[in-house]
């Protein structure tokens, strides 16, 4: 296929245009854009080198000039939205604090771009938004007491804890949209169903549970706590 490197190669390593010759027709920008407003609208599945060409207004088999492989396409599709964080000019030196809301930014950039947490890899994780991104939240923690392995190691914890319940949430609301019902008429059967079981008598710690504290959840609570429970983990 034209273009396809014979050996593994890095996207961002591939000069984006050629020393010699006439100018591109798109920059990485212009195809990554494209790519992005199609899994915006119709999930990532639908996103492939033949769409993307029809929406730049060009033949397939040139969009290999410039991205070789499928993989680069998701490469440049997350470095684009990276590109989308409010990095501040530095640190505000409460590096809890900065931490808590860049994990906030990252739900919200996810919210944007529901496809993103089923591309989060350490595959794609050196293109240059994302260094900038990683070189920034590093030096949030230069204050931490911690060496740089267990620095990353933080990072990456509270990315894991990001994507993990940012994707849980995309799939309920992805599930709730595909119901016939509502869901409040969802989860009012649901709850009708758990109070029989648990009337029983057969779970008497779910419902002594229930009793002193019969909800609501608060998610954002939740959300809250558990990247502090990170946090916690490595202060000295």
């Amino acid at each position: 296929m034209a273009g396809r490197p014979p050996v593994p190669e890095v996207i961002w390593a591939r000069p984006e245009r050629a020393g010699r010759g006439p100018k591109p027709a798109f920059s990485r920008a212009d195809i990554a854009a494209a790519a992005v407003r199609i899994a915006d609208a119709e999930g990532l599945d639908a996103v492939s080198m033949r769409k993307v060409a029809a929406e730049l207004g060009c033949g397939t088999m040139s969009l290999y000039n410039y991205v070789p492989r499928k993989e680069d396409l998701y490469e440049l599709m997350l470095d684009a939205v990276s590109g989308g964080y409010d990095l501040p000019d530095k640190p505000s030196g409460d590096w809890r604090a900065d931490m808590m809301a860049l994990a906030h930014q990252a739900r919200a950039m996810m919210h944007r771009h529901t496809w993103v947490p089923r591309l989060m890899s350490p595959v794609y994780g050196f293109s240059p938004n994302v260094l900038a991104y990683m070189e920034y939240t590093l030096s949030i923690l230069d204050g931490l007491d911690a060496r740089f392995g267990e620095k990353m190691e933080l990072i990456a914890m509270v990315n894991g804890v990001v994507t993990t319940y940012t994707a849980n949430e995309i799939a309920t609301a992805e599930r709730s949209r595909s119901l016939p019902w509502t869901e409040e008429q969802e989860h009012a059967a649901r709850t009708n169903y758990l109070i029989s079981q648990i009337m029983t008598g057969k779970y008497p710690r779910l419902a002594a549970g229930f009793a002193e504290d019969s909800g609501p959840i608060d998610l954002e609570g939740v959300f809250d706590r558990a990247l502090g429970r990170v946090l916690d983990s490595f202060e000295r």
